[in-house]
């Protein structure tokens, strides 16, 4: 079965909108939270937090946007799938700040599905690292209720203050989803660890000043990590302990997303 064992308890099918397909993969019962894998691809441990997602009473759509379904990380495999997404592939937005990636419509079109499969109040989104934004862009859907974005790493900050301040959302979406949190009660949560270069402390101000107590910031420390290889980047899969504060933030992502959509 190759890399895709990891994925053997799930569902796929393919889901077309647009000019994009792409496989999808589902688990579970109740209603429908979207996660969107961060670099290099939907690996084992995106899986196993969505395994987490799903045992709390929630189905799981797991969209395969790049890299191989079930492949672990190492750093080549990383490095590849970076450079193909982001100097090749025309479907993500990774330089423009005040802009969305076209990938987001089909995005959108799956959490319509989704929600039309599994009812609830709607549907949760978290997307990571170059991910990460994707959540609020998809707002513009009314079936999202519960947007996550963790490590939101997009645009590329390196060497452009306003890149490093920007959010990968148009101006039309960030007012949509400044409507709707307020006319409908919601919010949205963002994670980061603080010393991560690729969310710099700009964006995390972006965020806060624009949705002011709507946007719940969970900040972590470096000594709050997993150990790994390189710095502290992802919060709810490589770099998450089963104890402490990143247990704790996985614990309030999945508490938010139990609320907001009705599990």
């Amino acid at each position: 079965m190759g890399y895709e064992a990891a994925l053997s308890e799930y569902e796929t099918f393919d889901f077309t909108d647009g000019p994009w397909t792409r496989p999808v993969y589902r688990r579970g019962s109740g209603p429908a939270v979207v996660i969107m894998h961060e670099i290099p691809g939907l690996h084992p441990l995106v899986i196993q937090f969505a395994d987490r997602v799903a045992a709390a009473g929630m189905t799981v759509y797991l969209p395969s946007l790049f890299g191989e379904p079930g492949r672990p990380v190492t750093t080549g495999y990383a490095l590849g799938v970076m450079f193909n997404a982001i100097c090749i592939r025309r479907e993500f937005n990774c330089w423009q700040a005040g802009k969305s990636s076209p990938m987001v419509d089909w995005l959108r079109a799956l959490a319509r599905k989704a929600h039309g499969e599994c009812g609830g109040k709607g549907v949760g989104a978290v997307g990571m690292c170059f991910t990460g934004g994707f959540a609020l862009a998809m707002m513009t859907e009314p079936s999202v209720v519960a947007p996550v974005l963790s490590q939101p790493s997009m645009p590329m900050a390196a060497g452009s203050k306003v890149r490093a301040a920007g959010i990968d959302a148009s101006p039309r979406e960030v007012a949509c989803a400044k409507q709707r949190f307020a006319d409908e009660d919601l919010s949205m949560i963002g994670l980061r660890f603080k010393s991560d270069a690729f969310v710099p402390d700009a964006r995390f101000d972006t965020y806060k000043r624009e949705f002011g107590d709507k946007f719940e910031a969970i900040e972590l420390e470096d000594e709050d990590a997993r150990p790994s290889e390189r710095p502290p980047h992802s919060v709810l899969t490589v770099h998450l302990k089963d104890d402490g504060p990143t247990k704790e933030a996985e614990r309030r992502v999945i508490a938010f997303f139990k609320e907001r959509t009705g599990a």
